[in-house]
């Protein structure tokens, strides 16, 4: 029998639901809102292929839209569009998401669709083809693009030889490689109903996606999946020369995982050093000095682990100079960092925070990632006051255990003038 979840601290209108094969349905009514987002969330992304499937969770994304049992690809794309909708899909490395954004009225032809689409796609060869020919377009299309190699590689280079650190897309070979039997087995082993939560949003009955979860889904077997291979941060660098305009280059630490106690005193350090106009490398490296355009400082968190970095494109010629400017700046905040920037900072993640919740898409994001992660839904109030409780101390802590880290180094373009990894890695433990 389907169990109901209470959800202690949360909105009243926010109703947990879980079918007896483990799939988990999250509904939260929005009063006085007309639209209604509905998505399906699944916890396996690209860190969970094996070698040979490098790029497969990518383009099962992207065949999701292809043709079911029931309905073609420009069907799939009328019945949504037919009433006002759009649909989407997205890949990251710990998750996959179908989603669509309809009136409330029509919530069930949104379902009747994503639920169609994620357990009846045919998966047609013909279909396969010419999908895996558009994703070697973005491929190619990525590959030109400087700033986007130069983060690939200080992904692979943070992460080497690892699932976590791949590309998400995969490489010309592995995608060219994959057939309907590649997709059936990956679907199997990784999309359990332990593992996929549906939410939706706005003007839903939960009832009502409770009983079609339950027909599209319900007949789906428990099954264990298995888990990920674990993430251990090496750091590196990667180095690309290229006839290049401009010079894109990016530093990185060890970052933490949003499980960790340090994760939102990490975040805040990275906000104060370079996450917006008033940041110390804003000020310093482009209103100061003139050495790029823009730099920003970010930190990504994974379920076991993270990553820390600092990206910025610059000439050749100032190379240097940046990379230095901004290793003193970051070993400048780790012992004054003040007041006045916690204040800022946590004005800048509260808003955040709160805003991204503003809208039905994005209370199904919070909701379906936070129950993935913790089996439960985390009261924005609960993550308000951890951030409120954060001390001067715990951000300056948090960037001294950032430092003692090994680097990452990655850069493409004129990097004749790059500094070494040695170099980095010495300027940062002057700290």
């Amino acid at each position: 029998m389907n169990q109901h979840f209470a959800t202690h601290g949360a909105s009243p209108d926010l109703k947990v639901t879980r079918l007896d094969n483990g799939l988990t349905v999250v509904t939260e009514a929005m009063p006085g809102v007309a639209t209604a987002t509905l998505g399906v969330w699944v916890g396996a992304g690209s860190r969970h292929e094996r070698s040979d499937e490098h790029g497969l969770s990518h383009l099962i994304e992207h065949m999701a839209f292809k043709g079911t049992a029931t309905r073609s690809a420009r069907r799939i794309a009328e019945e949504i569009e037919d009433v006002g909708g759009d649909i989407n899909a997205a890949t990251s490395a710990e998750g996959t998401s179908y989603s669509a954004r309809v009136l409330g009225e029509d919530v069930g032809v949104a379902f009747d669709v994503l639920g169609d689409i994620l357990t009846n796609s045919l998966f047609d060869p013909g279909e396969l083809a010419r999908e895996k020919g558009v994703i070697l377009q973005e491929y190619a299309a990525i590959e030109d693009t400087p700033d986007d190699v130069v983060y690939e590689a200080f992904t692979e280079a943070a992460f080497p030889e690892q699932p976590i650190g791949r590309p998400i897309i995969g490489t010309p070979a592995t995608i060219k490689s994959f057939d309907r039997n590649a997709i059936s087995a990956y679907l199997e082993r990784e999309y359990t109903p332990e593992r996929i939560v549906v939410a939706a949003a706005g003007a839903v009955a939960h009832d009502a996606i409770v009983e079609a979860a339950e027909r599209h889904f319900g007949s789906m077997k428990a099954a264990k999946a298995p888990e990920a291979v674990p993430g251990i941060y090496r750091g590196g660098e990667r180095r690309l020369s290229k006839k290049l305009e401009q010079a894109n280059v990016v530093i990185g630490l060890p970052g933490l995982s949003f499980r960790d106690d340090g994760y939102y005193a990490l975040h805040m350090f990275a906000q104060i050093l370079g996450g917006g106009l008033t940041s110390r490398l804003w000020h310093e490296v482009r209103e100061t000095r003139g050495l790029a355009y823009e730099i920003q400082s970010f930190h990504w968190p994974f379920s076991d682990c993270g990553l820390f970095g600092i990206g910025a494109g610059t000439s050749g010629a100032d190379l240097a100079q940046l990379v230095d400017v901004t290793l003193s700046e970051t070993v400048k905040a780790v012992s004054d960092i003040d007041t006045v920037e916690i204040v800022r900072a946590k004005a800048q993640l509260k808003v955040s925070l709160l805003s991204a919740l503003e809208t039905p898409g994005g209370r199904i994001e919070r909701n379906a990632r936070q129950l993935l992660a913790w089996g439960k839904v985390i009261p924005a109030a609960d993550v308000i006051a951890k951030v409120d409780a954060i001390t001067v101390e715990d951000v300056r802590a948090a960037g001294r255990r950032l430092l003692q880290g090994a680097p990452t180094l990655s850069a493409i373009g004129p990097i004749k003038k790059l500094p070494t990894l040695e170099h980095v890695r010495q300027a940062l433990q002057a700290a």
